[in-house]
């Protein structure tokens, strides 16, 4: 752009320059051919002028409002004849015509500043700077040109006005090269910004497209382990079943099996009653367990119950089971929830009130649940206080490590806190949608 405006600047200023020196010129030509002409018509048919007439220019230019800013004047013939002069030796003399008389004899008006190597103004030792301003002279009848007049025109005044018009052109180009450059730089700078905004967006968003690949990845790699340990802790559960089916009513079926074999060798009526009764008391034994372990695998139907419900029903159950109390703080609000949340909630409770009576005997059971910013939050905790009433082998679960697997499957998450002072608290928080 300052380039631009450079060139731009000098091209203008010559230009206008050019422009200012023509119309002086042309004002000058004007001005001079308008009593000039009337005194030189007899160079028609001469190539000089009378007396009288030249006693006429020499008294009209002699004046001083002539003699301040045209100080010379001469005028020409075809062939570079000098026929009048403000200098009386080079009168009648010929010299290389200059490239404004040529112009002039032609019928153009020209300008341009002296050449102080001409021959004429060598003999005449000018050492100052005029400006040449050639006019073509024509016979009045016929419009003919019949010589060329030579003025010099002092250049202060034109130099004074051609500063003043470069001055206005430099300014008018430096305002509107500045104008451009403020424009250019607002659409720069906007575009900048607008630039720089996208890309802040867009590194916010891959930002943001890289913690959610993360959350991703990890969340598969969780549902993975969950999923492999979930497969193992079914797998160990089924061997716990069996375990527990085979060690307990296995074992007393098989005893009610050998109790027949008693009954068929019994040689007497009291003999046989009481090994009839042993067997009824095993196969009554074994029913009772099958009965027990069979209610820890079998879930209630819970789909259409409210939350509060779900509680209630796995609190009254644990404590007719244990023969302990379990005190509920219920903090929520009715709200619509997924079967696999309710799910997750009475297991949850179950197990943990489990725990709490196998570890402090029902001592301080405790079950809270509240909502927080949308998010399900389920406390079970105990005393820790060792009580003295008779434990009981529950029905066999998941524990805490299926708890906590149970949980992060539905994007939860699951927080044990275990103090002798305090006792143990099981915490799990799940954010409800919609």
């Amino acid at each position: 752009m300052l380039v631009a405006m450079t060139l731009a600047g000098l091209f203008t200023s010559r230009v206008v320059s050019r422009v200012t020196i023509e119309s002086t010129a042309a004002a000058t030509a004007l001005f001079m051919e308008s009593f000039l002409s009337p005194l030189v018509q007899e160079l028609t048919t001469n190539d000089s002028l009378p007396a009288e007439k030249a006693a006429a220019l020499d008294h009209l230019l002699s004046g001083e409002a002539f003699q301040v800013r045209f100080p010379h004047v001469e005028v020409w013939k075809e062939g570079g004849l000098i026929v009048y002069s403000g200098t009386p030796q080079l009168i009648g003399r010929r010299f290389p015509e200059p490239d404004g008389l040529v112009a002039a004899l032609s019928g153009t008006v020209s300008a341009q500043y002296t050449d102080l190597e001409a021959k004429e103004h060598v003999e005449r030792a000018f050492d100052d700077e005029f400006l040449e301003v050639y006019v073509p002279i024509r016979e009045d009848l016929s419009g003919r040109i019949i010589a060329a007049a030579e003025i010099h025109e002092v250049t202060g005044p034109l130099k004074e006005k051609l500063f003043y018009v470069q001055l206005q052109s430099w300014l008018a180009t430096a305002a509107l090269s500045g104008l451009l450059m403020l424009s250019l730089f607002g659409i720069v700078y906007r575009g900048n910004r607008i630039i720089n905004e996208q890309q802040a967006a867009l590194r916010r968003r891959m930002e943001e497209i890289r913690e959610v690949s993360e959350q991703n990845r990890l969340l598969k790699e969780k549902a993975q382990r969950a999923s492999s340990r979930i497969s193992e802790m079914n797998e160990s559960y089924l061997r716990h079943v069996g375990a527990e089916l085979h060690d307990g009513p296995a074992q007393l079926i098989g005893l009610a099996a050998l109790k027949v074999e008693h009954v068929r060798r019994a040689k007497t009526g009291e003999k046989q009653e009481q090994e009839l009764r042993a067997m009824a008391s095993a196969l009554a034994n074994a029913l009772s367990e099958i009965r027990t372990i069979s209610k820890g695998l079998m879930l209630p139907d819970i789909e259409r119950l409210p939350l509060d419900e779900v509680v209630d029903r796995v609190v009254r159950v644990h404590e007719q089971r244990t023969r302990t109390k379990v005190t509920v703080d219920f903090r929520c609000p009715d709200q619509p929830l997924s079967h696999a949340i309710k799910i997750c909630v009475y297991r949850f409770v179950q197990e943990g009130l489990n725990n709490a009576f196998r570890h402090a005997g029902g001592e301080g059971q405790t079950v809270t649940c509240l909502f927080k910013d949308s998010v399900l939050i389920v406390i079970v905790q105990d005393s820790g206080r060792t009580g003295e009433g008779a434990r009981v082998d529950l029905e066999a679960g998941l524990g805490l490590t299926g708890l906590r697997e149970r949980v992060e499957s539905l994007g939860g998450a699951f927080r044990i806190h275990r103090s002798e002072s305090e006792g143990t608290r099981i915490e799990m928080n799940l954010a409800v949608t919609g």
